[in-house]
Formats: C-alpha cells, structure tokens, sequence
C-alpha cells in the first residue's frame, strides 16, 4: 500500500501527499471513519479540496514513516482528552465545574447541563464543556469508585 502513495510534512507544516503518479497535494487532511471505536482503521486521507487522495483500511498496513506522519497529523487534528479521574466538582447542579485528571494533565472545565454528557456505548462517555472542547471517558468501569458516583449524580 506504502508504494501508491508518501507522506510528509511541508514547510508550512502542512500534510503533504505524493501519489504513485507523482503529484504532489499539499494542505491534505488525515481523517478517522471511527475515531474512538476503531481508530487504527478506516483512515482517509483528503486533499485540501475535500476529495480522497488515500484510504487506509488498516494502519498496520502502511510503512513506519508514513505512520508516524499519519498519527501526528491526526494528533494535530484530533483534540480529545481523556478523562481518568473527577477529583472534585463544585456543585451537583449545572452548570458546575469540573476538576479532572485527563491524559494530558489536570484541568477544570464547566459543565453548562447534563445534556453534554453523552453516551455512546454502555461503557463510553462523550462530556462537552461550556466551549465546545470535547472530553472522552473510554470506559466507565475502569475509572475509580470515587469518579464513578460523582460521575452517577449526572447521568
């Protein structure tokens, strides 16, 4: 798969796309089908137009360095912190502030209603805060008994 297609950076920073025929787009855009239930599969990358340049049905599949772009480029693109504890929140009413460990460090957010906090499977959990930043919590068992019943007095 490497073979049909290279990928770079530009000096802009910018991801940069040459295809086996040798043209080169510049300002492409790597994009998960499935970001947080399968997001080693299903990759597109896109021109800065908005058309397909490269799908990828498995990341496995395409050399180390074209990977390691790959996933800087998602990173870039992708802001989602992980929640991994609720160490506190100032009221059981919203909207209310959260203090959280994250996989990215300690934060405090708000939380404006209950209705950010979304749920997308029985263990994932999609919470919003007051601007629109997204936070994951990936599974709801494996998180602390102290987070789980803050967390029980919202949902």
């Amino acid at each position: 798969m490497s073979d049909a297609f290279s990928l770079s950076f530009n000096a802009l920073g910018q991801l940069a796309v040459r295809l086996a025929d040798g043209t080169l787009h510049e300002g492409a855009v790597a994009v998960r089908a499935f970001p947080i239930a399968d997001p080693d599969h299903s990759i597109s990358i896109l021109s800065a137009e908005g058309k397909e340049l490269v799908w990828i049905d498995d990341l496995a599949t395409v050399s180390d360095v074209d990977r390691q772009v790959i996933e800087r480029a998602l990173q870039m693109r992708e802001f989602m912190p992980e929640i991994l504890r609720l160490d506190g929140v100032n009221s059981f009413s919203t909207p209310s502030t959260w203090r959280v460990q994250t996989n990215r460090g300690p934060t405090e957010f708000v939380l404006k209603g209950e209705e950010d906090i979304k749920r997308l499977s029985t263990n994932t959990l999609i919470v919003a805060d007051a601007h629109g930043v997204q936070f994951l919590i990936r599974d709801l068992p494996s998180l602390d008994r102290h987070t789980r019943k803050l967390l029980d007095r919202f949902l």
